[in-house]
């Protein structure tokens, strides 16, 4: 299996550390290779940037296909351009907030988001709802950090990640922690160990992870998305859309 991870992003010094951790994440046999958009903004962190980094998710995505991947995974937690993907290509496509939200879902009655800022709230909250989960949304709690400043002072993050777990479980009674954002990935199993050490028994599901897995399970039984969910519309592979000319 060739997995494409599209960074729906500009900022390309993330790269290695996405592609070790989906490649960590990933089964013997699956390949993990990682494009970036041509353009967009340096993160995404509001409704505006996904608007804007979409058209470009969609060309990644029609090129993944024709270079002969398997199958497609959105790096960020806005999970954007993935279900317009779905449209123009057929392969799968899924983002980490769709599969960490309904995993989530399954290994607890209600689950918590850890966010990077406070006005990520209502973004959490409307994946939740889009994904259906939303009963199952105990809470969304802010590490008050920005995604471009996660790495500047990583032994704080982690502790204030620890921190938000806790609160969560102890205050929201949540039974399971989404980490909500991909900036964060490869440190769910140490929250699950700091957490498990104060007594506290609850699974912390990384999204990077959570998205390689379902999409390695959907493309060994030879599934796609629905065409009737998604349909291929007319136009669809069509050249892309140039500025009007106006006389």
């Amino acid at each position: 299996m060739h997995l494409r991870v599209i960074n729906p992003t500009t900022t390309t010094s993330w790269v290695p550390d996405t592609l070790a951790m989906f490649e960590d994440a990933a089964s013997d046999g699956t390949t993990v290779t990682v494009a970036t958009i041509a353009a967009g903004t340096p993160s995404i962190e509001s409704r505006r940037d996904e608007a804007l980094v979409t058209p470009w998710v969609l060309r990644a995505a029609q090129a993944a296909e024709a270079e002969g991947c398997d199958a497609i995974a959105v790096d960020c937690m806005l999970d954007p351009g993935v279900h317009a993907a779905r449209e123009v290509v057929g392969i799968p496509v899924l983002g980490p907030c769709e599969a960490s939200m309904h995993l989530a879902a399954t290994l607890g009655h209600r689950f918590s988001v850890i966010s990077v800022a406070e006005h990520h709230r209502d973004l959490m909250i409307d994946q939740a709802r889009r994904y259906g989960v939303e009963p199952r949304l105990a809470s969304v709690r802010s590490l008050q950090i920005p995604v471009l400043e996660l790495e500047d002072d990583p032994d704080a993050t982690f502790r204030t990640m620890v921190a938000r777990a806790r609160e969560a479980v102890q205050h929201d009674h949540a039974q399971a922690i989404v980490l909500g954002c991909t900036g964060l990935a490869g440190q769910a199993a140490q929250v699950q160990s700091a957490l498990e050490a104060e007594g506290i028994g609850v699974p912390v599901i990384d999204p990077s992870a959570a998205a390689t897995r379902m999409l390695e399970t959907i493309v060994a039984m030879g599934l796609a998305g629905s065409r009737v969910t998604y349909p291929r519309r007319s136009g669809a592979t069509s050249a892309w859309p140039e500025p009007l000319t106006r006389h």
